[in-house]
């Protein structure tokens, strides 16, 4: 198929690690991204390497991205912290009439979302948060557990990434939220824990168990919508001395709040963090695992095993864009696995499931 003709969608942030993956792996999906972002020389660099088209635009310029989206109907966005980007997309996206994906697992930003509902479904587009690793993997792991425990009041998830290394933007993410302390999800409501507050010993199916700190991901936000689930916590495989460092972090946020300190981590991140390389990609190993339970005492447990998160977030994200490409999408505010299904994440090559007896 002529490149020209393939369905096309906006790649904001298209510098970015995780977007450079998407727009290696866009054609192997039949899409072709366009490449936008605010630097012109990173973003043509870039459009001049694949032969692809590529815009300009600042998100603080409101008629710019209007114009940047007059003519595509879905716009997948890379460009992070998405605390900072999230709404002035989403805005132009509300304003265009412009379906809006996003590969972020940030907690404050999904809940974002969700108070836009309405306004997606008055303008019929479908707004979607975490169309990556956080949280498709974890999202449908979540909805699996529920259908087969459709009264479920509890759910945990947990993941663990043999061999895995950080890219700046996560890294830069996860800065963010220092001093911040954890989050779980409790009778509904979204409330703040010290960081690691609890910690479990859990066995992904390597063999042994590994202990795991909770940290606030995505999905105390977005497995409720999913499931309806009231009481959710998420956990992290790690080391005991990474256990003890983030219990230290209760004790040491103010000083993780300040802006001079701010400024210094992330300079060292731009001079320092990377990302993995293409064979640590190949060797790292992704795995999940859930368990949901009753008021009655009885549960279900399960594993998922992928890829390493950066290759499954790239992957995902080109499974869902697809997917609202071709029209299989609901206005509103969607997440994954509720809008399609536990078994989306089967979809991607790699991907195993089993229940845990």
């Amino acid at each position: 198929m002529n490149p020209a003709t393939k369905p096309s969608f906006l790649l904001y942030g298209a510098n970015g690690y995780t977007a450079r993956l998407i727009i290696e792996l866009a054609n192997s999906f039949g899409l072709t991204p366009i490449l936008a972002g605010r630097s012109m020389a990173k973003v043509k660099s870039l459009a001049d390497q694949y032969g692809l088209t590529y815009r300009l635009a600042d998100l603080n310029d409101a008629s710019a991205f209007d114009a940047l989206l007059q003519d595509v109907s879905v716009v997948l966005h890379c460009a992070g912290p998405f605390s900072k980007t999230a709404a002035p997309m989403q805005q132009a996206c509300l304003r265009t009439v412009t379906h809006y994906l996003d590969i972020t697992g940030e907690i404050d930003v999904f809940e974002q979302g969700m108070k836009l509902h309405s306004e997606a479904l008055g303008q019929h587009i479908m707004l979607m948060s975490g169309v990556g690793f956080d949280v498709v993997p974890t999202d449908c792991l979540a909805r699996y557990l529920h259908d087969r425990l459709p009264d479920a009041t509890h759910l945990q998830l947990a993941f663990f990434t043999e061999g895995g290394i950080l890219s700046h933007g996560t890294v830069q993410t996860a800065l963010e939220g220092l001093g911040e302390g954890g989050k779980v999800r409790r009778n509904g409501r979204i409330e703040k824990v010290p960081n690691a507050h609890k910690v479990l010993t859990i066995d992904f199916g390597t063999g042994q168990g590994l202990p795991c700190m909770s940290i606030p991901w995505g999905d105390v936000s977005t497995a409720h919508y999913t499931t309806g689930i009231p009481n959710i916590e998420t956990f992290i495989g790690s080391s005991m001395s990474q256990i003890r460092l983030a219990k230290l972090g209760n004790y040491l946020g103010w000083l993780l709040r300040i802006g001079a300190v701010q400024s210094f981590l992330r300079r060292q991140i731009a001079s320092r963090v990377t990302g993995p390389d293409q064979m640590s990609r190949q060797r790292a190993r992704t795995h999940v695992w859930g368990k949901v339970w009753n008021a009655y005492g009885q549960s279900w447990t399960a594993r998922l095993h992928g890829p390493e998160g950066y290759t499954l977030t790239a992957l995902s994200a080109l499974t869902i864009t697809k997917k609202v490409l071709v029209g299989n999408w609901k206005a509103g505010y969607q997440t994954p696995a509720g809008m399609y299904g536990a078994d989306l994440i089967l979809e991607i090559a790699g991907i195993t499931r089993e229940d845990v007896v």
